[in-house]
């Protein structure tokens, strides 16, 4: 094979695949990598190695801007690694092709059809309309949004860990509006839990989370339009939702944690409103927590399990079925109560493929979440709710756990990778690239009746 064949074989976007393939195939391929370089020596602190098992799951933690893990990274990883993990997380928020196309927009190297066509799908675009424009804009906005959140939290951590402080303050900031959730702060105060009333801390974690949890394409829509009237129905749906699950969450963190003494309890009321608000922003897949996850009661825990599975919006670093999926299934279903045909959004008509698409997505994931939890269920030994929890944080690439993660078995490990990759590219788009080539049936069968209900 000579130079030039190698280097189209490498190239996946020239390969006779499908968009939902090629997506698969580059995210496949950066945990692998990002798995051998974890492996290497020069990724940890104290020299020595790392299992396979170990350096897969924290690479596809990282490359699903999940944030579970099985080592502490503050403590484990050498410089290196932490600076490999971030570069893991930064690429898979952005996305394989969103990077590719940067790459080749550098190199003035011209984006073709089917970059554009996967680029699209990536996104979760509904045209091809501007997507290169687009591009950039990420890749510019999530920059500039890193760079200011990141110097607010350099500027306080100096304060408390000098020099370090700075490298501390621009790390998170990457993982935060990543949705990530990783942190390096290790032994000196592990998952800002020290940060618990500290605003500068939390709405500066919490604004970049709620940034890139939103998706790109809202982003642009703000920036560009400015006046709510003037935002597209994706961008009012996906802010209502967001605002809703937000003050949802942080009533009912602060309502059943108020008198628990190992969480909220022995804070002030300033302090315990700070901790609730952040409890529910970071359950919207970001990983970060400023109370300990394991103390909280069983009630907290199962309302930040459905805050988990909504997740994030289209288009975002987030995961989860998604705030716009959510909204249309409520729609869907309170135009059926109210004795309406089709479901109805600020006075707009929901296309009926898109409430059946959104009812696919919420039992596809359901299932796999069911699944996944019965094959933990058999193989580890921890409460029902913790493994619930941890499968769900998975699934909708959170990062929170109650603390079981580094003591699951190899068997749990797996199912946990697998159910974080699929996750992160989403329930559908794994259908769609295992899925035979679509061809619309051109046999309309008689209705039958059938009694629900």
């Amino acid at each position: 094979m000579n130079a030039k064949k190698f280097a189209n074989f490498l190239d996946i976007s020239s390969w006779q695949l499908t968009p939902y393939q090629i997506l698969i195939i580059g995210f496949t391929l950066l945990i692998f990598i990002g798995t051998f370089l974890l492996m290497l020596p020069i990724s940890h602190a104290q020299g020595g190695g790392m299992s396979f098992i170990n350096a897969l799951f924290t690479a596809t933690s990282a490359v699903c801007v999940t944030g579970l893990v099985v080592v502490d990274t503050g403590t484990f990883f050498s410089l290196f690694g932490q600076l490999v993990i971030v570069a893991l997380i930064q690429i898979g928020a952005f996305g394989i092709m969103t990077t590719a196309t940067l790459a080749a927009v550098i190199m003035r190297r011209k984006i073709q059809l089917k970059d554009r066509l996967i680029m699209q799908e990536a996104l979760n675009q509904l045209t091809l309309s501007g997507i290169v424009r687009l591009t950039i804009y990420i890749c510019q906005a999530s920059l500039l949004i890193e760079l200011i959140g990141g110097t607010i939290l350099a500027a306080r951590f100096y304060q408390d860990f000098g020099i370090e402080g700075i490298y501390f303050g621009y790390w998170h900031a990457a993982s935060a509006f990543c949705n990530a959730g990783f942190d390096v702060f290790g032994g000196s105060g592990s998952n800002i839990t020290r940060y618990v009333d500290d605003a500068v801390v939390t709405m500066t974690l919490s604004s970049l989370i709620i940034a890139g949890g939103v998706g790109f394409g809202v982003l642009a829509d703000i920036w560009q339009n400015k006046k709510f009237r003037l935002f597209s129905l994706q961008t009012k749906v996906v802010l209502y939702t967001t605002a809703f699950l937000i003050a949802f969450g942080t009533f009912w963190v602060l309502i059943l944690e108020y008198d628990n003494d190992a969480t909220l309890g022995g804070l002030t009321f300033y302090g315990k409103l700070l901790a609730s608000y952040f409890q529910a922003v970071t359950a919207r897949t970001a990983g970060y927590a400023t109370i300990d996850t394991s103390l909280l009661m069983d009630g907290t825990l199962f309302s930040i399990i459905i805050l988990m599975f909504i997740g994030a919006s289209p288009g975002s670093t987030g995961s989860g079925i998604k705030t716009t999926t959510f909204a249309v299934i409520v729609s869907a279903v309170w135009a059926q109560i109210r004795g309406k045909t089709e479901a109805e959004l600020f006075y707009r008509r929901i296309p009926t493929i898109t409430v059946y698409k959104s009812f696919t997505i919420f039992i596809i994931a359901a299932i796999l979440i069911v699944f996944v939890t019965l094959m933990l269920s058999i193989s580890e030994s921890f409460p029902f709710i913790n493994i619930l929890f941890e499968v769900v944080s998975a699934f909708s690439t959170t990062g929170l756990s109650t603390g079981i993660t580094s003591e699951l078995t190899w068997h749990g490990k797996l199912w946990i990778i697998f159910t974080m990759f699929i996750g992160r590219i989403g329930p559908m788009t794994v259908a769609f690239a295992l899925a035979l080539k679509y061809k619309k049936s051109k046999i309309q069968y008689p209705e039958g009746k059938i009694t629900i209900g």
